[in-house]
């Protein structure tokens, strides 16, 4: 694919930044990369990896007469991020990221952004449980998909760019209102993880001999669960925080009908579990045939 971009300037570049360069230096779908991080130890491994042209600890540094921003830390980050790089946004520049609630996004960048610059807000949902630009690779991407989430209004041709990237990483492209794809990802993605920090922690808070058997004895349900809970805590923290309603209505809906099983195991009702059951694993077909697992 021809180049997409003169110049792509990444404000974070953790696992999925990381990944994206690595998709761009691949393809040569940038002319100059120039990166971003708070630390220098960041952005040693950065040159050392040869992820960048540039880099820098300055936001501003790294955004100005950049064409694409992507912008990749944490969520409680955005904020800070667009009040250092408003000012230095060239006109026509896009502005995108890769956060896991779009509603914060568009709260917190939207009203910093100058006119002319287009807001591109974007989900490509891939990731693994392990963090920083090391633990990237260009092939995460493949066959997942990502959400874009642009208010009404946004630029048809920034929108177009933006999604001619992630489909050149592999990945198929979706457009959705911000708050329905949070209400969607608070269900598929931010309540799993919530219930697999509650069981891990659990476990932990056990007494010491049942605890050494339960890691002892992991079986294949555990060790999925401590899989997820070994994700990136301040990642998850501002996922939970910046995406509260949503995950706090599907949380009361998941202790519903919680309760509603655990009325089942006390009586016996052997049909009343079989039937969710069934019900459960239909939903795992469809996943495993939608290429999904």
């Amino acid at each position: 694919m021809s180049k997409l971009f003169d110049r792509v300037a990444f404000i974070g570049i953790g696992l999925i930044g990381s990944s994206l360069a690595r998709v761009m230096l691949r393809d040569k779908l940038a002319g100059e990369i120039v990166a971003c991080a708070r630390t220098q130890a960041t952005l040693d491994t950065v040159k050392e990896l040869k992820l960048a042209d540039r880099v820098t600890r300055d936001p501003a540094e790294a955004a100005k007469g950049a064409d694409l921003v992507v912008i990749a830390t944490h969520l409680s980050a955005y904020a800070e991020v667009g009040k250092r790089i408003a000012d230095v946004l060239k006109p026509g520049a896009i502005v995108t990221d890769v956060g896991s609630v779009k509603q914060a996004v568009i709260r917190d960048l939207k009203p910093l952004l100058p006119s002319g610059v287009h807001l591109v807000p974007g989900h490509p949902v891939a990731g693994t449980e392990f963090s920083g630009p090391a633990a990237g690779f260009a092939e995460m991407f493949r066959d997942r998909w990502c959400i874009l989430t642009p208010v009404a209004g946004t630029d048809a041709k920034a929108v177009a760019r933006v999604k001619a990237l992630w489909e050149n990483a592999g990945m198929k492209v979706a457009t959705m209102d911000p708050a329905h794809h949070d209400m969607v990802l608070a269900i598929t993605s931010h309540l799993p993880h919530l219930i697999a920090y509650t069981i891990v922690g659990t476990a932990t808070d056990l007494e010491d001999t049942l605890k050494s058997e339960v890691i002892k004895f992991s079986a294949g349900g555990f060790r999925d669960f401590t899989r997820i809970a070994a994700s990136d805590p301040v990642f998850w923290r501002d996922v939970f925080l910046a995406n509260r309603e949503a995950v706090l209505a599907m949380l009361q809906r998941f202790t519903e009908d919680l309760t509603a099983m655990q009325r089942a195991i006390r009586y016996g009702e052997g049909d009343t579990l079989e039937r969710v059951f069934s019900r459960t694993r239909a939903i795992r077909k469809s996943i495993v045939d939608a290429k999904q697992a």
